[in-house]
């Protein structure tokens, strides 16, 4: 992270108690159910990357200073050169209004920001995400610190200790970001996170 945008260092963070979205037990609240199966977005997954990045730079009046710099933006740009980094983007009218981006190691998925130009797209987008996550083997989703927003989700705190084992556990394995959802599925992310057979 840095400390703000205008700051050309860079330091690490390893939280004494973290955050993460444990990935059987994610929850999408009745009224957010009802906008995803309206489909009033068109999701895309790593389409616009350093445009979400960006975005999620970007001083809003909830978040006046932002932990992203240029320095950030290069090196999450090179992570997704290599296959390392992806987004969930919505789209609506030609123009992506919502997404998050994050790292994939292993079977982990870091998510480390997320935007929102309308209502819900940051939302939908996340259960695009997390359909994802559990279509392709993910273990664990690190949310870094645990939000209000997040903990509606079922978000959790853990100990540093705690998380750590469930890193090391989790990197020992392989998970795969599909861009895409299953056809059987309907491309509907719900359907995904409802139904164990499309989960490993």
């Amino acid at each position: 992270m840095a400390e703000s945008a205008d700051d050309p260092e860079l330091f690490w963070v390893d939280p004494r108690r973290r955050g993460i979205l444990p990935l059987d037990a994610f929850h999408v609240p009745r009224r957010l159910r009802r906008v995803v199966r309206r489909r009033i977005f068109e999701i895309r997954c790593d389409s616009a990357f350093e445009d979400v990045i960006r975005a999620c730079a970007e001083a809003v009046d909830k978040r006046p200073n932002t932990w992203i710099n240029d320095e950030i933006v290069r090196l999450y740009t090179a992570l997704f050169s290599r296959g390392a980094a992806h987004t969930v983007e919505c789209w609506r009218n030609g123009k992506v209004v919502g997404g998050l981006y994050g790292v994939s190691l292993g079977a982990v998925f870091f998510g480390e920001s997320m935007f929102s130009r309308e209502t819900d797209a940051s939302k939908v987008a996340l259960v695009h995400l997390v359909a994802r996550l559990r279509l392709g083997g993910f273990r664990l989703l690190d949310t870094q610190f645990l939000t209000p927003h997040l903990a509606r989700f079922g978000g959790i705190e853990i100990s540093r200790a705690r998380y750590h084992r469930l890193l090391a556990e989790a990197l020992s394995y392989r998970g795969v970001f599909s861009s895409t959802l299953p056809d059987c599925a309907g491309g509907d992310p719900l359907a995904v996170l409802q139904s164990s057979k499309f989960t490993s």
